[in-house]
C-alpha cells in the first residue's frame, strides 16, 4: 500500500512526522536538537568556504555535460 503525496503536500507531511516524533519521544528531541546543530554550523562553514573560494573556470572539467551549448 503506497500514498502518493506531490508538491508542498509532501513538506507538510515530513514536518508533521517530525512533530508527532518530537512530541511523542522525548529522546528523539535531544538527537533532533544536536543534528539541526550540526547541519547549520556544515551550512555555514560551506557558505563560507564558497564565498572566500570560490570555484575557478578552469576547475570545471566538463561544462556542458549534456552537449549543450
Amino acid at each position: 500500500m503506497t500514498i502518493s503525496v506531490r508538491g508542498s503536500a509532501s513538506l507538510v507531511v515530513a514536518l508533521a512526522v517530525v512533530a508527532i516524533l518530537l512530541i511523542s519521544f522525548p529522546a528523539y528531541r535531544l538527537f533532533f536538537a544536536i543534528s539541526l546543530g550540526i547541519g547549520i554550523v556544515v551550512a555555514i562553514i560551506l557558505y563560507l568556504w564558497r564565498k572566500y573560494v570560490p570555484v575557478k573556470e578552469e576547475d570545471v572539467e566538463n561544462k556542458h555535460p549534456l552537449g549543450l551549448d
